[in-house]
């Protein structure tokens, strides 16, 4: 994005006022720093970068095998493309307090506006996955501490979440958000919660605001936006849901590919080129380089597909 843009201080005051106003705010989750920008035209509050989509996207699985610097990167480059606020997934602060504090101050510099922690040991595991394990709550405040801590800037959102609901139970899962509460953080993230009324449950014992993941294939109910608002929940993320709408045409692609030996009966489902040029902004070039932006395209070419 070359254009003068917003702060990174103004995309955090973006979220917190998000966070009080009464409307929910709609996290799809980005790949790519052009996944961002498509996010940002369809005018969505934010986006949201998994953890579990940076680990799939180097051919690895959701256990914590990616580090620190890889996903603060990856997810920089994503929140420097638009004006909106990003989430990202901070897992479990990568080690010890002193680790979760660097991530903090990494995650502050590269743009983001919000992380989340989670109180998994390691290896963790998908939260939507069975025979997760659990630090213990004194641990995880601690990281907690940390975070608040190593935060510079006051408006950037530190999430807690909890994974407890499937291995404690849903009092234990709530008694520990009130405990990371008390600890600092801004916000709860309860996964993996099995019903509507389980999400009613949160939403009246914490007084902080709280992020829904409806993720597809897990134990969650998908929920509406429109359910979530009435519920009193104050973000939703969709964290793995474009990825895998990608993957699927990707998937259906490369048998035809393979076996045709063209992709001529493909292209109709194509995003155009020149869609694709619109998302890029060729155009807003031009007052950087008029020979940047010296071609034509057909009309024809600006069929959204």
């Amino acid at each position: 994005m070359i254009e003068r843009g917003i702060s990174d201080q103004q995309k955090r005051a973006a979220l917190r006022a998000g966070l009080v106003s009464g409307k929910l705010q709609r996290f799809p989750g980005a790949f790519s720093p052009l996944i961002a920008m498509m996010i940002e035209q369809y005018q969505f509050e934010g986006f949201y970068v998994s953890g579990a989509v940076l680990s799939a996207s180097q051919g690895l699985p959701d256990i914590g095998l990616t580090s620190v610097t890889e996903v603060v990167t990856a997810a920089g480059q994503m929140a420097r493309a638009t004006n909106l606020p990003a989430m990202a997934d901070l897992d479990t602060g990568f080690g010890e307090p002193v680790n979760t504090a660097r991530g903090i101050r990494l995650a502050e510099d590269a743009g983001l506006a919000a992380v989340h922690l989670e109180d998994q040991t390691l290896p963790k595991r998908c939260g939507h996955l069975d025979h997760k394990e659990l630090v213990d709550r004194t641990a995880m405040v601690r990281k907690i501490k940390a975070a608040v801590d190593a935060r510079r800037d006051a408006t950037f959102t530190i999430i807690a979440r909890t994974d407890a609901r499937s291995v404690e139970g849903l009092p234990a899962a709530i008694a520990r958000a009130q405990a990371y509460v008390d600890a600092g953080a801004d916000a709860v993230f309860p996964e993996a919660l099995e019903t509507e009324a389980e999400f009613a449950a949160f939403r009246s014992a914490l007084p902080v605001p709280l992020v829904a993941n409806m993720t597809e294939f897990g134990k969650s109910p998908l929920l509406t936006t429109e359910q979530l608002e009435n519920l009193g929940y104050n973000v939703v993320i969709f964290p793995v849901t474009l990825l895998r709408l990608a993957l699927q045409q990707v998937q259906n692609g490369l048998p035809t590919l393979a076996g045709q030996g063209t992709q001529q009966s493909l292209v109709g489902s194509m995003l155009t080129r020149a869609r694709l040029y619109e998302i890029l902004g060729y155009a807003r070039y031009a007052h950087w380089d008029q020979k940047i932006v010296n071609f034509q395209v057909k009309d024809g070419d600006f069929e959204d597909r």
